[in-house]
């Protein structure tokens, strides 16, 4: 998962699309990365490390014009190699510099591809920088010395037609504009807007809309399914479907945890979303234990406070914050290693003993996944005093690999996989664990919508928006679990 922002102006746009990366930050931690153009100079300052470290007052001065793009990483491979942040850059043809939030499928055999046929060099493990081969060879075909929109458009068709996975793609061409597109699932989200200037607009493609908010821009729409955009230095907007497949199914786990709750996702309030998660959650431990007995609910700080509200509501009991949050310490759940998540836990969270003494607490998260930080946590919990310690997700059992660009690929590192709710309490220490629905977590995040009414929910349900090939999964898991990553950053 990454945040990607992308920006055309009349004016310089690097300290705008630094403080969309601010905002974007919690899309990934790991990696930061602007590129801008003047005319048809480009600049391009990217590094290892949060926003405010790769960024200073030296390396900013760099970045000149009026066009540029943005990009945060999260690292799903969990490999720690600067030639892997992002933006990527290919000089042929026209100069393209690309960020990508999501992952392709089917890698492998676009390396193949690229290399044999389209003769073309791949310089590192990122399936961002075959995707940008891919555009750059696709675009290349046209052999017109002029780009146009539709020379732009007949290149994502074609791309659209090679590349299998979730993607939500900014691009730059020097001299041209901004694009921006998206897989034919809608997978990752991509949103649209623009701010009227000096009577021309401006306009800004973001991960999410807290990016338009934070510099008072409008929503014009999501980029669609399968659609591409781009936005000309002339300040017009050109617009395309791309794909005959639209089958729009964003991700699910956006609603649930990564995107922020501020943001308005394919034109679903996530706020709103997880208000009723809440609902729905209490509904089911009212129906699965009336006499509940519980006298606090407590949420796990951040994300599951917006589902602890009305659900305390709903019980009819207190709620109230147990635990003080060290705001330095990064998300547990995109650490890189087991090891690492392990020593975070305690470092991000503090217990308040008040809180929890003699008392039957239900402690809310968003999700279970690993359940290193649940295990800790209700641990903390009783050491704080409490009687019992009931332990609820707002999404229901994490079981599969998402593959979409989520770090979720091995399923033997899901607390959840292979195991029943009683087996996954006893291995958390709980006293008892609730668990939303599927079916509930999908109405509570399609009740406002007209139109979105599926998901890619594949980490729940095992069933993928894709064709997935045989022995991917497998392969996936040799590369991306825990020891591996361990011996990719050194930890």
């Amino acid at each position: 998962m990454c945040g990607v922002v992308g920006v055309v102006s009349q004016t310089e746009v690097a300290s705008i699309i630094y403080e969309c990366l601010t905002v974007l930050q919690h899309r990934g931690q790991d990696a930061a990365g602007i590129a801008t153009c003047d005319k048809r100079s480009m600049a391009l300052v990217k590094d290892n490390g949060l926003v405010r470290d790769v960024f200073n007052s030296d390396n900013v001065k760099k970045l000149h014009g009026n066009i540029g793009i943005g990009h945060t990483r999260y690292p799903t491979a969990g490999g720690d190699n600067r030639l892997e942040s992002q933006p990527f850059y290919v000089n042929s043809p026209y100069g393209i510099v690309l960020a990508h939030n999501g992952n392709l499928i089917n890698t492998t055999q676009l390396r193949k591809e690229l290399f044999e046929e389209d003769r073309r060099h791949i310089n590192t493990g990122s399936d961002s920088e075959v995707l940008l081969n891919v555009f750059a060879h696709e675009l290349q075909k046209c052999n017109e010395p002029k780009l146009t929109p539709n020379m732009v458009f007949t290149a994502i068709t074609a791309l659209n037609k090679r590349c299998i996975g979730g993607y939500a793609v900014v691009a730059m061409i020097p001299g041209k504009g901004i694009i921006g597109f998206r897989d034919p699932n809608g997978i990752r989200p991509l949103i649209i807007g623009r701010k009227l200037v000096n009577q021309n607009y401006e306009y800004m493609l973001a991960s999410e809309s807290v990016c338009l908010d934070l510099h008072g821009y409008e929503i014009i729409s999501d980029v669609q399914p399968g659609e591409a955009v781009m936005l000309t230095l002339d300040s017009k907007i050109h617009r395309q479907q791309c794909s005959d497949v639209n089958n729009h199914r964003p991700c699910i786990f956006e609603f649930v945890y990564f995107s922020r709750e501020d943001s308005i996702i394919d034109n679903i309030s996530v706020h709103k979303a997880r208000l009723r998660m809440g609902e729905t959650l209490a509904d089911k431990i009212l129906n699965e234990m009336p006499d509940h007995g519980i006298e606090v609910v407590i949420p796990i700080p951040d994300t599951s406070r917006t589902s602890a509200i009305p659900l305390a509501y709903r019980l009819g009991v207190k709620f109230r914050e147990g635990f003080v949050k060290n705001r330095y310490i990064g998300r547990t759940f995109i650490m890189p290693g087991q090891e690492e998540r392990v020593k975070s836990v305690r470092r991000k969270l503090n217990a308040i003993d008040l809180e929890f003494r003699g008392k039957t607490v239900l402690l809310v998260d968003d999700s279970i996944v690993r359940g290193t930080t649940s295990t800790q946590i209700i641990q903390m919990a009783r050491e704080a005093g409490a009687k019992k310690v009931y332990f609820a997700s707002a999404a229901p059992p994490v079981r599969y690999p998402n593959i979409y660009g989520i770090d979720m690929p091995v399923s033997k590192e899901l607390v959840a996989f292979d195991r029943t709710e009683d087996e996954i309490c006893e291995i958390l220490g709980a006293d008892k664990v609730f668990y939303q629905t599927l079916s509930d977590l999908v109405s509570a995040c399609s009740k406002d919508s007209k139109y979105i009414k599926n998901f890619d929910t594949s980490c729940f349900s095992n069933e993928y928006v894709t064709e997935v090939g045989d022995g991917y999964l497998n392969d996936l898991e040799l590369l991306r679990n825990d020891k591996a990553k361990q011996e990719s950053t050194g930890l």
